[in-house]
Protein backbone atom coordinates (compact mmCIF):
# COMPACT_ATOMS: atom_id res chain seq x y z
CA UNK A 1 0.00 0.00 0.00
CA UNK A 2 1.57 3.32 -1.13
CA UNK A 3 2.07 6.01 1.43
CA UNK A 4 0.39 9.34 0.77
CA UNK A 5 2.23 12.62 1.06
CA UNK A 6 -0.13 14.41 3.50
CA UNK A 7 1.39 17.81 2.86
CA UNK A 8 0.66 17.59 -0.87
CA UNK A 9 -2.89 16.41 -0.18
CA UNK A 10 -3.60 19.37 2.07
CA UNK A 11 -2.20 21.88 -0.45
CA UNK A 12 -4.23 20.28 -3.26
CA UNK A 13 -7.54 21.01 -1.49
CA UNK A 14 -9.46 24.13 -2.52
CA UNK A 15 -9.69 26.91 0.00
CA UNK A 16 -13.10 27.61 1.47
CA UNK A 17 -12.01 30.99 2.86
CA UNK A 18 -13.05 34.17 1.00
CA UNK A 19 -10.29 35.72 -1.10
CA UNK A 20 -8.17 38.30 0.61
CA UNK A 21 -8.47 41.95 -0.26
CA UNK A 22 -5.41 43.79 -1.67
CA UNK A 23 -4.54 44.86 1.86
CA UNK A 24 -4.24 41.20 2.88
CA UNK A 25 -7.43 41.03 4.97
CA UNK A 26 -10.70 39.26 4.09
CA UNK A 27 -13.37 41.60 2.74
CA UNK A 28 -16.19 42.43 5.15
CA UNK A 29 -19.67 41.89 3.67
CA UNK A 30 -21.87 44.98 3.69
CA UNK A 31 -25.41 44.82 5.13
CA UNK A 32 -27.86 47.16 3.48
CA UNK A 33 -30.10 49.20 5.78
CA UNK A 34 -33.21 51.22 5.09
CA UNK A 35 -31.32 54.46 5.65
CA UNK A 36 -27.63 54.55 4.72
CA UNK A 37 -25.45 54.53 7.81
CA UNK A 38 -28.32 53.83 10.31
CA UNK A 39 -29.13 50.55 12.16
CA UNK A 40 -32.44 48.74 11.49
CA UNK A 41 -35.18 50.09 13.73
CA UNK A 42 -37.40 47.67 15.71
CA UNK A 43 -40.99 47.43 14.55
CA UNK A 44 -43.12 48.93 17.34
CA UNK A 45 -46.13 46.93 16.14
CA UNK A 46 -44.33 43.55 16.07
CA UNK A 47 -45.41 42.42 19.54
CA UNK A 48 -49.03 43.27 18.83
CA UNK A 49 -48.93 41.53 15.46
CA UNK A 50 -47.46 38.35 17.01
CA UNK A 51 -50.25 38.32 19.60
CA UNK A 52 -52.85 38.71 16.87
CA UNK A 53 -51.35 35.86 14.83
CA UNK A 54 -51.22 33.47 17.79
CA UNK A 55 -54.05 31.03 18.34
CA UNK A 56 -56.69 31.13 19.63
CA UNK A 57 -56.76 34.90 19.03
CA UNK A 58 -56.39 34.50 15.28
CA UNK A 59 -59.41 32.21 15.29
CA UNK A 60 -61.69 35.18 15.88
CA UNK A 61 -61.44 35.93 12.17
CA UNK A 62 -63.05 32.57 11.35
CA UNK A 63 -66.77 32.01 10.89
CA UNK A 64 -68.88 30.69 13.77
CA UNK A 65 -68.55 27.00 12.88
CA UNK A 66 -64.82 27.35 12.37
CA UNK A 67 -64.43 28.98 15.77
CA UNK A 68 -66.31 26.13 17.38
CA UNK A 69 -63.72 23.71 15.99
CA UNK A 70 -60.85 25.59 17.66
CA UNK A 71 -59.90 24.47 21.19
CA UNK A 72 -59.47 27.87 22.81
CA UNK A 73 -59.60 26.81 26.44
CA UNK A 74 -56.57 27.66 28.58
CA UNK A 75 -56.12 24.38 30.46
CA UNK A 76 -53.12 22.66 31.97
CA UNK A 77 -51.97 19.30 30.65
CA UNK A 78 -53.01 17.89 34.04
CA UNK A 79 -56.60 19.12 33.56
CA UNK A 80 -56.77 17.90 29.97
CA UNK A 81 -55.51 14.42 30.87
CA UNK A 82 -57.71 14.13 33.94
CA UNK A 83 -60.79 14.87 31.83
CA UNK A 84 -60.06 11.79 29.69
CA UNK A 85 -60.09 9.40 32.65
CA UNK A 86 -63.06 7.29 33.73
CA UNK A 87 -65.03 9.00 36.47
CA UNK A 88 -63.56 6.90 39.30
CA UNK A 89 -59.95 7.47 38.30
CA UNK A 90 -60.70 11.17 37.83
CA UNK A 91 -62.03 11.37 41.38
CA UNK A 92 -59.06 9.56 42.92
CA UNK A 93 -56.49 11.53 40.94
CA UNK A 94 -57.85 14.83 42.23
CA UNK A 95 -58.15 13.50 45.77
CA UNK A 96 -54.60 12.09 45.69
CA UNK A 97 -53.13 15.41 44.56
CA UNK A 98 -54.79 17.23 47.45
CA UNK A 99 -53.80 14.52 49.93
CA UNK A 100 -50.15 14.53 48.81
CA UNK A 101 -49.88 18.29 49.06
CA UNK A 102 -51.38 18.20 52.54
CA UNK A 103 -49.59 15.19 54.04
CA UNK A 104 -46.48 14.57 51.92
CA UNK A 105 -45.17 18.04 51.20
CA UNK A 106 -44.51 19.09 54.83
CA UNK A 107 -42.62 15.87 55.69
CA UNK A 108 -40.91 14.92 52.42
CA UNK A 109 -37.53 16.57 53.05
CA UNK A 110 -37.25 15.41 56.66
CA UNK A 111 -38.36 11.85 55.88
CA UNK A 112 -35.70 11.68 53.18
CA UNK A 113 -32.93 13.10 55.38
CA UNK A 114 -33.66 10.94 58.43
CA UNK A 115 -35.92 8.02 57.49
CA UNK A 116 -35.00 6.09 60.65
CA UNK A 117 -36.65 8.71 62.85
CA UNK A 118 -39.66 9.21 60.63
CA UNK A 119 -42.82 7.60 62.05
CA UNK A 120 -45.04 6.34 59.19
CA UNK A 121 -48.05 5.45 61.32
CA UNK A 122 -49.88 8.82 61.15
CA UNK A 123 -49.56 8.85 57.36
CA UNK A 124 -50.65 5.22 57.07
CA UNK A 125 -53.70 5.90 59.21
CA UNK A 126 -54.68 9.06 57.34
CA UNK A 127 -54.32 7.32 53.97
CA UNK A 128 -56.38 4.36 55.18
CA UNK A 129 -59.20 6.61 56.42
CA UNK A 130 -59.20 8.46 53.10
CA UNK A 131 -59.63 5.16 51.24
CA UNK A 132 -56.25 5.04 49.50
CA UNK A 133 -55.24 1.73 51.09
CA UNK A 134 -58.29 -0.25 49.94
CA UNK A 135 -58.24 0.54 46.20
CA UNK A 136 -57.56 -3.02 45.08
CA UNK A 137 -61.23 -3.93 45.54
CA UNK A 138 -64.36 -2.06 44.45
CA UNK A 139 -66.88 -0.53 46.81
CA UNK A 140 -68.35 -1.78 49.14
CA UNK A 141 -65.57 -4.36 49.73
CA UNK A 142 -62.91 -1.74 49.05
CA UNK A 143 -62.92 1.90 47.97
CA UNK A 144 -62.42 1.71 44.17
CA UNK A 145 -65.26 3.03 42.02
CA UNK A 146 -66.98 -0.14 40.70
CA UNK A 147 -67.61 0.77 37.04
CA UNK A 148 -64.07 2.09 36.58
CA UNK A 149 -62.72 -1.00 38.35
CA UNK A 150 -64.48 -3.32 35.90
CA UNK A 151 -63.02 -1.35 33.00
CA UNK A 152 -59.52 -1.38 34.53
CA UNK A 153 -58.45 -2.95 37.80
CA UNK A 154 -55.38 -0.76 38.31
CA UNK A 155 -56.08 2.59 36.62
CA UNK A 156 -57.27 4.14 39.89
CA UNK A 157 -54.13 2.99 41.72
CA UNK A 158 -51.93 4.23 38.86
CA UNK A 159 -53.59 7.66 38.91
CA UNK A 160 -53.00 7.90 42.66
CA UNK A 161 -49.40 6.71 42.35
CA UNK A 162 -48.38 9.55 40.05
CA UNK A 163 -49.87 12.18 42.34
CA UNK A 164 -48.22 10.75 45.45
CA UNK A 165 -44.74 10.51 43.99
CA UNK A 166 -44.88 13.96 42.42
CA UNK A 167 -44.43 15.12 46.00
CA UNK A 168 -42.19 12.32 47.31
CA UNK A 169 -41.19 8.96 45.87
CA UNK A 170 -40.36 7.50 49.28
CA UNK A 171 -43.60 8.42 51.01
CA UNK A 172 -45.50 7.33 47.92
CA UNK A 173 -43.84 3.91 47.95
CA UNK A 174 -44.50 3.63 51.68
CA UNK A 175 -48.24 3.61 50.93
CA UNK A 176 -48.28 1.99 47.49
CA UNK A 177 -46.18 -1.09 48.34
CA UNK A 178 -49.16 -2.26 50.38
CA UNK A 179 -51.19 -2.83 47.20
CA UNK A 180 -48.41 -5.04 45.87
CA UNK A 181 -48.61 -7.12 49.05
CA UNK A 182 -52.36 -7.56 48.67
CA UNK A 183 -52.22 -8.39 44.95
CA UNK A 184 -51.19 -12.08 45.25
CA UNK A 185 -54.26 -12.83 47.37
CA UNK A 186 -56.57 -11.02 44.97
CA UNK A 187 -55.03 -12.43 41.77
CA UNK A 188 -54.89 -15.99 43.07
CA UNK A 189 -58.62 -16.15 42.44
CA UNK A 190 -58.85 -18.11 45.69
CA UNK A 191 -62.00 -16.87 47.41
CA UNK A 192 -61.24 -18.49 50.83
CA UNK A 193 -57.90 -16.62 50.93
CA UNK A 194 -59.64 -13.35 50.13
CA UNK A 195 -62.25 -13.92 52.83
CA UNK A 196 -59.66 -15.01 55.39
CA UNK A 197 -56.92 -12.45 54.79
CA UNK A 198 -57.90 -9.57 52.51
CA UNK A 199 -61.39 -8.59 53.62
CA UNK A 200 -60.60 -8.49 57.37
CA UNK A 201 -57.53 -6.34 56.62
CA UNK A 202 -59.61 -4.01 54.45
CA UNK A 203 -62.19 -3.75 57.22
CA UNK A 204 -59.53 -2.58 59.69
CA UNK A 205 -58.05 -0.16 57.16
CA UNK A 206 -61.41 1.50 56.60
CA UNK A 207 -61.41 2.27 60.32
CA UNK A 208 -58.02 3.95 59.99
CA UNK A 209 -55.70 1.15 61.09
CA UNK A 210 -52.02 1.91 60.42
CA UNK A 211 -51.45 -1.50 58.83
CA UNK A 212 -49.96 -2.77 55.59
CA UNK A 213 -49.03 -5.99 53.81
CA UNK A 214 -45.62 -6.50 52.15
CA UNK A 215 -44.70 -8.50 49.05
CA UNK A 216 -41.70 -10.82 49.52
CA UNK A 217 -40.10 -12.57 46.56
CA UNK A 218 -36.50 -11.27 46.39
CA UNK A 219 -33.79 -13.38 48.03
CA UNK A 220 -30.02 -12.83 48.41
CA UNK A 221 -29.37 -15.11 45.43
CA UNK A 222 -32.51 -14.39 43.41
CA UNK A 223 -33.51 -10.85 42.40
CA UNK A 224 -34.67 -9.84 38.94
CA UNK A 225 -34.11 -13.41 37.78
CA UNK A 226 -37.27 -14.49 39.62
CA UNK A 227 -39.13 -11.94 37.49
CA UNK A 228 -38.06 -13.57 34.21
CA UNK A 229 -38.74 -17.06 32.85
CA UNK A 230 -35.19 -18.03 31.89
CA UNK A 231 -33.74 -16.43 35.00
CA UNK A 232 -36.30 -18.13 37.21
CA UNK A 233 -35.31 -21.54 35.89
CA UNK A 234 -31.75 -20.88 37.10
CA UNK A 235 -32.48 -18.89 40.28
CA UNK A 236 -30.72 -19.84 43.51
CA UNK A 237 -33.62 -20.02 45.93
CA UNK A 238 -33.11 -20.72 49.62
CA UNK A 239 -36.49 -20.02 51.22
CA UNK A 240 -38.10 -23.43 51.66
CA UNK A 241 -41.41 -24.69 53.01
CA UNK A 242 -41.37 -28.13 54.65
CA UNK A 243 -44.59 -30.03 55.11
CA UNK A 244 -45.67 -30.38 58.76
CA UNK A 245 -48.82 -31.39 60.57
CA UNK A 246 -51.49 -28.78 59.88
CA UNK A 247 -49.27 -26.59 57.72
CA UNK A 248 -45.69 -25.83 56.70
CA UNK A 249 -42.43 -24.88 58.39
CA UNK A 250 -40.61 -22.17 56.46
CA UNK A 251 -36.91 -21.34 56.65
CA UNK A 252 -35.03 -18.76 54.62
CA UNK A 253 -34.42 -15.08 53.97
CA UNK A 254 -35.95 -12.36 51.86
CA UNK A 255 -34.21 -9.06 51.14
CA UNK A 256 -34.94 -5.55 49.79
CA UNK A 257 -38.59 -5.92 50.82
CA UNK A 258 -40.38 -2.58 50.48
CA UNK A 259 -42.25 -1.83 53.69
CA UNK A 260 -41.00 -5.07 55.23
CA UNK A 261 -39.92 -3.35 58.41
CA UNK A 262 -43.33 -1.99 59.43
CA UNK A 263 -45.79 -4.28 57.57
CA UNK A 264 -47.85 -6.50 59.86
CA UNK A 265 -47.89 -9.36 57.34
CA UNK A 266 -46.44 -10.38 53.99
CA UNK A 267 -47.33 -12.49 50.98
CA UNK A 268 -44.19 -14.59 50.82
CA UNK A 269 -43.08 -17.11 48.19
CA UNK A 270 -41.21 -20.31 49.09
CA UNK A 271 -40.28 -23.45 47.20
CA UNK A 272 -41.39 -26.80 48.62
CA UNK A 273 -38.73 -28.97 50.20
CA UNK A 274 -36.75 -30.99 47.66
CA UNK A 275 -38.20 -29.14 44.67
CA UNK A 276 -37.30 -26.10 42.55
CA UNK A 277 -38.98 -22.89 41.53
CA UNK A 278 -41.73 -24.89 39.80
CA UNK A 279 -43.02 -25.63 43.31
CA UNK A 280 -43.08 -21.99 44.37
CA UNK A 281 -46.09 -21.41 46.62
CA UNK A 282 -47.43 -18.19 48.10
CA UNK A 283 -48.03 -17.98 51.87
CA UNK A 284 -49.47 -15.23 54.06
CA UNK A 285 -46.95 -14.85 56.87
CA UNK A 286 -47.76 -12.80 59.97
CA UNK A 287 -45.05 -10.87 61.77
CA UNK A 288 -46.27 -12.27 65.10
CA UNK A 289 -45.50 -15.85 64.09
CA UNK A 290 -42.65 -17.34 66.17
CA UNK A 291 -39.38 -17.40 64.25
CA UNK A 292 -40.27 -14.47 61.99
CA UNK A 293 -38.05 -11.40 62.38
CA UNK A 294 -36.90 -8.30 60.54
CA UNK A 295 -33.18 -8.10 59.86
CA UNK A 296 -31.12 -5.35 58.23
CA UNK A 297 -32.78 -2.19 56.95
CA UNK A 298 -30.93 -0.98 53.86
CA UNK A 299 -29.39 2.48 53.62
CA UNK A 300 -30.71 3.57 50.21
CA UNK A 301 -29.88 6.22 47.63
CA UNK A 302 -33.50 7.11 46.87
CA UNK A 303 -37.09 6.59 48.04
CA UNK A 304 -35.56 6.62 51.50
CA UNK A 305 -38.76 7.28 53.44
CA UNK A 306 -39.90 3.74 52.62
CA UNK A 307 -37.75 1.02 54.11
CA UNK A 308 -36.20 -1.88 52.21
CA UNK A 309 -35.73 -4.58 54.80
CA UNK A 310 -34.52 -8.13 55.23
CA UNK A 311 -37.03 -10.73 56.45
CA UNK A 312 -35.67 -13.73 58.34
CA UNK A 313 -37.63 -16.96 58.77
CA UNK A 314 -36.35 -19.55 61.23
CA UNK A 315 -38.68 -22.54 61.61
CA UNK A 316 -41.76 -20.39 61.10
CA UNK A 317 -44.90 -22.51 61.26
CA UNK A 318 -47.52 -21.33 58.74
CA UNK A 319 -50.95 -23.01 58.99
CA UNK A 320 -52.54 -24.69 55.98
CA UNK A 321 -55.17 -21.97 55.62
CA UNK A 322 -52.42 -19.40 54.96
CA UNK A 323 -51.53 -21.03 51.65
CA UNK A 324 -52.68 -18.62 48.91
CA UNK A 325 -54.32 -20.49 46.04
CA UNK A 326 -53.04 -23.91 45.01
CA UNK A 327 -49.73 -25.46 45.95
CA UNK A 328 -47.06 -24.86 43.28
CA UNK A 329 -49.06 -22.01 41.71
CA UNK A 330 -46.73 -19.37 43.10
CA UNK A 331 -44.63 -18.82 39.97
CA UNK A 332 -47.66 -18.10 37.78
CA UNK A 333 -49.20 -15.97 40.52
CA UNK A 334 -45.99 -13.97 40.90
CA UNK A 335 -45.69 -13.30 37.16
CA UNK A 336 -49.29 -12.09 36.98
CA UNK A 337 -48.81 -9.84 40.00
CA UNK A 338 -45.96 -8.17 38.12
CA UNK A 339 -48.23 -7.65 35.11
CA UNK A 340 -50.58 -5.68 37.34
CA UNK A 341 -47.92 -3.84 39.33
CA UNK A 342 -45.61 -2.68 36.54
CA UNK A 343 -47.98 0.00 35.16
CA UNK A 344 -48.20 1.37 38.70
CA UNK A 345 -44.40 1.39 38.99
CA UNK A 346 -44.35 3.29 35.69
CA UNK A 347 -46.76 5.77 37.30
CA UNK A 348 -44.53 6.02 40.41
CA UNK A 349 -41.64 6.90 38.11
CA UNK A 350 -43.77 9.33 36.12
CA UNK A 351 -44.61 11.17 39.33
CA UNK A 352 -40.96 11.69 40.24
CA UNK A 353 -40.27 13.02 36.75
CA UNK A 354 -43.25 15.34 36.90
CA UNK A 355 -42.20 16.55 40.32
CA UNK A 356 -38.75 17.46 38.99
CA UNK A 357 -40.32 19.15 35.95
CA UNK A 358 -42.64 21.26 38.11
CA UNK A 359 -39.77 22.40 40.31
CA UNK A 360 -37.60 23.24 37.33
CA UNK A 361 -40.50 25.14 35.75
CA UNK A 362 -41.01 27.20 38.89
CA UNK A 363 -37.27 27.88 39.07
CA UNK A 364 -37.25 29.12 35.46
CA UNK A 365 -40.22 31.40 36.17
CA UNK A 366 -38.58 33.22 39.08
CA UNK A 367 -34.90 33.19 38.09
CA UNK A 368 -33.47 35.98 35.93
CA UNK A 369 -30.58 35.81 33.50
CA UNK A 370 -29.72 39.36 32.51
CA UNK A 371 -32.90 41.36 31.86
CA UNK A 372 -35.16 38.35 31.29
CA UNK A 373 -36.47 35.37 33.23
CA UNK A 374 -35.00 32.01 32.24
CA UNK A 375 -38.36 30.90 30.89
CA UNK A 376 -38.37 33.82 28.43
CA UNK A 377 -35.37 32.35 26.55
CA UNK A 378 -36.30 30.04 23.68
CA UNK A 379 -33.60 27.45 24.39
CA UNK A 380 -35.01 27.04 27.91
CA UNK A 381 -38.54 26.83 26.46
CA UNK A 382 -37.40 24.07 24.09
CA UNK A 383 -36.00 22.03 27.01
CA UNK A 384 -39.14 22.51 29.09
CA UNK A 385 -41.28 21.55 26.10
CA UNK A 386 -39.25 18.38 25.59
CA UNK A 387 -39.72 17.48 29.26
CA UNK A 388 -43.48 18.07 29.11
CA UNK A 389 -43.84 16.04 25.89
CA UNK A 390 -41.83 13.14 27.29
CA UNK A 391 -43.96 12.99 30.43
CA UNK A 392 -47.16 13.29 28.41
CA UNK A 393 -46.16 10.41 26.13
CA UNK A 394 -45.14 8.22 29.08
CA UNK A 395 -48.47 8.88 30.78
CA UNK A 396 -50.30 7.83 27.62
CA UNK A 397 -48.34 4.55 27.54
CA UNK A 398 -49.04 3.86 31.22
CA UNK A 399 -52.74 4.61 30.96
CA UNK A 400 -53.00 2.54 27.80
CA UNK A 401 -51.45 -0.45 29.60
CA UNK A 402 -54.10 -0.08 32.32
CA UNK A 403 -56.96 0.00 29.83
CA UNK A 404 -57.26 -3.75 29.31
CA UNK A 405 -60.64 -5.07 30.49
CA UNK A 406 -60.02 -6.49 34.00
CA UNK A 407 -56.70 -8.08 32.99
CA UNK A 408 -53.23 -6.59 32.44
CA UNK A 409 -51.10 -7.66 29.48
CA UNK A 410 -47.46 -8.64 30.08
CA UNK A 411 -46.04 -6.79 27.07
CA UNK A 412 -47.95 -3.56 27.67
CA UNK A 413 -47.19 -3.63 31.40
CA UNK A 414 -43.47 -4.11 30.80
CA UNK A 415 -43.47 -1.32 28.21
CA UNK A 416 -45.26 1.02 30.62
CA UNK A 417 -42.74 0.35 33.38
CA UNK A 418 -39.72 0.88 31.11
CA UNK A 419 -41.16 3.95 29.38
CA UNK A 420 -42.21 5.57 32.64
CA UNK A 421 -38.94 4.99 34.48
CA UNK A 422 -36.56 5.82 31.61
CA UNK A 423 -38.53 8.97 30.86
CA UNK A 424 -38.57 10.04 34.50
CA UNK A 425 -34.82 9.66 34.91
CA UNK A 426 -34.20 11.62 31.70
CA UNK A 427 -36.54 14.42 32.77
CA UNK A 428 -34.95 14.57 36.23
CA UNK A 429 -31.55 14.98 34.60
CA UNK A 430 -32.91 17.79 32.44
CA UNK A 431 -34.32 19.48 35.54
CA UNK A 432 -30.93 19.35 37.23
CA UNK A 433 -29.27 20.89 34.17
CA UNK A 434 -31.79 23.75 34.04
CA UNK A 435 -31.46 24.52 37.74
CA UNK A 436 -27.67 24.26 37.86
CA UNK A 437 -26.14 24.59 41.34
CA UNK A 438 -29.58 25.13 42.83
CA UNK A 439 -30.60 21.60 41.84
CA UNK A 440 -28.02 20.16 44.25
CA UNK A 441 -29.57 21.92 47.24
CA UNK A 442 -31.66 19.42 49.20
CA UNK A 443 -34.31 22.01 50.07
CA UNK A 444 -35.15 22.45 46.37
CA UNK A 445 -36.11 18.75 46.05
CA UNK A 446 -34.81 18.24 42.50
CA UNK A 447 -31.89 16.04 43.55
CA UNK A 448 -34.18 14.05 45.85
CA UNK A 449 -36.58 13.32 43.00
CA UNK A 450 -33.63 12.40 40.76
CA UNK A 451 -32.55 9.83 43.36
CA UNK A 452 -36.13 8.60 43.73
CA UNK A 453 -36.50 8.13 39.98
CA UNK A 454 -33.38 5.98 39.63
CA UNK A 455 -34.81 3.15 41.71
CA UNK A 456 -37.79 2.77 39.39
CA UNK A 457 -35.44 1.51 36.65
CA UNK A 458 -34.32 -1.29 38.99
CA UNK A 459 -37.14 -2.71 41.09
CA UNK A 460 -40.10 -4.68 39.74
CA UNK A 461 -37.58 -6.23 37.37
CA UNK A 462 -34.76 -4.17 35.90
CA UNK A 463 -35.62 -2.41 32.67
CA UNK A 464 -33.51 -4.93 30.78
CA UNK A 465 -35.60 -7.76 32.25
CA UNK A 466 -38.77 -5.90 31.30
CA UNK A 467 -37.59 -5.52 27.73
CA UNK A 468 -37.12 -9.28 27.62
CA UNK A 469 -40.61 -9.70 29.12
CA UNK A 470 -42.05 -7.87 26.11
CA UNK A 471 -40.11 -10.12 23.73
CA UNK A 472 -41.32 -13.22 25.59
CA UNK A 473 -44.95 -12.10 25.50
CA UNK A 474 -44.92 -11.18 21.80
CA UNK A 475 -42.44 -13.78 20.53
CA UNK A 476 -44.82 -16.10 18.70
CA UNK A 477 -47.34 -13.46 17.69
CA UNK A 478 -44.89 -10.86 16.42
CA UNK A 479 -41.15 -11.54 16.55
CA UNK A 480 -40.63 -15.21 15.61
CA UNK A 481 -42.25 -15.14 12.17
Amino acid sequence: MKSVDQSKTVHAQKSVMPPASPSGTAPVPRIKTAASGSAPQPDPTLKRRIEELAMPGAGRKMNILGRLLVDSAEKTIWDRDTATLPVGARYWRKKARDFARTYFRPDALEADLDPYRYDPKPLLSAAAKAGFQTLMLPFPLGSAEPLTYIRSTVIQVAAVAEEFTTECGGLGLLLLAHHLGCAPVLLSGHVPSMLRHLLPLYGRLKQGAAESMAFAITEPGAGSDVEDTEGGAQAHLVTTAKRAKGGYIINGRKCFISGGGFAQSATLYAKLEGEGIESWTCFVVDKKMPGFSVGRREHKLGQRASDASELILEDVFVPEENVVGKLRSGWANNRNVLNYSRPCVGAIALGTGRGAFERALEFCRRTYLGPKRLIDYQDVQITLSDMAMSLWAARAMIWHSCAQLLRCNQAASAAAKVTGSDTAFKVCNQALELMGDHSYVHANSAERLWRDSRLTQIYEGTNQINRLALIEAQWEAEFNK
